[in-house]
């Protein structure tokens, strides 16, 4: 199940339609962090590698097409069996004569900024508009310490970028972890192949510590070795070389957590197999966060199973699974008392402003929001239906579609905007019918 001939993702909008109750088994798609960190390896690894599982979405076609356009190896995406192959070519890894436009793909635009520091040549990645808006100063600033020129075409930070690369020499740099901690990781995985041990110093606090967990794993799955002083230093010996081969990807936390939610808000079953108590993926601490609320859960090794609860408010840090807030947010609606949401201003730059997106939106359906910096409170209560704005993405798409199950009349602009991540949403949710 792909999605990708779902008519519902050209549509211009879609009214969802509430569910009495659910107790379903659901299968989600594959991680899209973990299959964009598999792309990455697979493309510089030099070997024929598969990654089954896979997310077949945006971003990951976007990041497969990019990683082709250095010449040095090719691709092919197998849709229905959710699998991506990589080929080396035998010619080296230049940069391409066109830019790369990888549409609102951030994740692989962080990692191929790092990436095109090791191709011959000048490489420009740009992104679509509100991509050109977000920034990228820090990764920007900390390759200069491994031998690696990348500026801000306009001088502001964000897209277009443009990498000097075929000199990637290694050795120490600094970098702040405050805005995302996909930088680390982009550093991480590109540094395996650095002319000579490569040492990374975070100067403040990392936020999102899971993401770089899952490269950890991804680079030592490969036989990469990482020395590390938590998360304030890490070090990628040179000399090493990627295994490549076979890869199985995981299903996605991130998209799993709407379907978690829908267990929660309508007092139903929902268990995910194929994920558990093992996956490094940060956004499966939302069930625990469920629970929290009043919903009933179970994390074993292979699966996680939410059924619903009486709901009531809590206090809760998200720094570590900003993307599920949304979902929490949904949730949070239909709980007893407030629910207060800290530590989320990396929320800001992501795909859009998500605290004041999903504030605006959760008013419209008469939901009182209090709206920080850094942190929003949802007040549960009564809700009505609304026309959801999804500001082009596919978070706030999906979790408006979540309370639309419980809450008539909820009908959601540009729904094709899912495609993003979760191409088959539209279908996984009919399976709950």
């Amino acid at each position: 199940m792909s999605g990708i001939n779902d008519p519902r993702l050209k549509a211009e909008e879609l009214t969802v339609e509430p569910l009495a109750a659910i107790d379903h088994d659901v299968k989600v798609l594959g991680s899209k962090s973990y299959t964009n960190r598999q792309i990455a390896v697979a493309a510089l690894s030099g070997k024929e590698g598969v990654i089954d599982g896979a997310l077949i979405s945006d971003d990951t076609v976007f990041f497969t097409k990019a990683v082709e356009s250095f010449g040095h190896v090719s691709a092919e995406i197998d849709h229905e069996a959710a699998r991506i192959s990589f080929t080396p070519t035998g010619k080296p890894m230049t940069a391409p004569q066109e830019e790369i436009f990888v549409g609102g793909a951030g994740t692989p635009l962080r990692f191929l900024i790092s990436m095109a520091g090791l191709a011959e040549g000048t490489t420009t990645i740009t992104g679509n508009a509100r991509m050109q808006e977000r920034p990228f100063g820090d990764l920007l600033a900390a390759l200069p310490g491994l031998g690696v020129e990348a500026i801000a075409v306009r001088g502001n930070g964000s897209p277009p970028i443009r990498v000097t690369g075929g000199n990637f020499v290694g050795g120490k740099t600094k970098i702040s972890g405050a805005v995302s901690s996909q930088y680390t990781s982009s550093l991480l995985i590109s540094s395996v192949l650095a002319q000579q041990d490569t040492e990374i110093e975070i100067v403040d606090e990392l936020v999102s510590k899971p993401y770089v967990e899952m490269t950890l794993a991804t680079l030592a799955e490969h036989g990469i070795t990482v020395e590390r002083d938590g998360y304030r230093w890490f070090k990628v010996p040179a000399g090493q070389s990627f295994k490549g081969g076979h890869a199985i990807v995981e299903p996605d936390a991130s998209g799993l957590s709407y379907f978690i939610a829908a267990a929660a808000i309508l007092g139903g079953r929902v268990t995910i197999p194929g994920i558990g108590s093992t996956s490094h993926q940060g956004d499966v601490g939302l069930v625990e966060v469920l629970g929290r609320m009043g919903a009933h859960t179970e994390v074993t090794e292979n699966s996680v199973t939410v059924k619903g609860g009486q709901l009531r408010g809590i206090e809760v840090d998200m720094d570590a699974m900003p993307d599920v807030v949304p979902s929490l947010a949904a949730v949070a609606a239909f709980a007893e008392g407030p629910t207060h949401i800290t530590n989320i201003a990396s929320l800001r730059v992501k795909e859009c402003d998500r605290i004041a997106a999903v504030t605006t939106e959760l008013r419209k359906m008469g939901v009182k929001v209090d709206e920080y910096d850094d942190a929003m409170t949802v007040h549960g209560g009564p809700s009505h239906g609304a026309v959801i704005d999804t500001y082009d993405d596919h978070r706030i798409a999906m979790t408006f579609a979540i309370m639309g199950l419980r809450t008539p009349g909820v009908v959601i602009k540009d729904p094709g905007c899912v495609a993003k991540s979760f191409p088959a949403f539209w279908q996984t949710l009919d399976t709950l019918r």
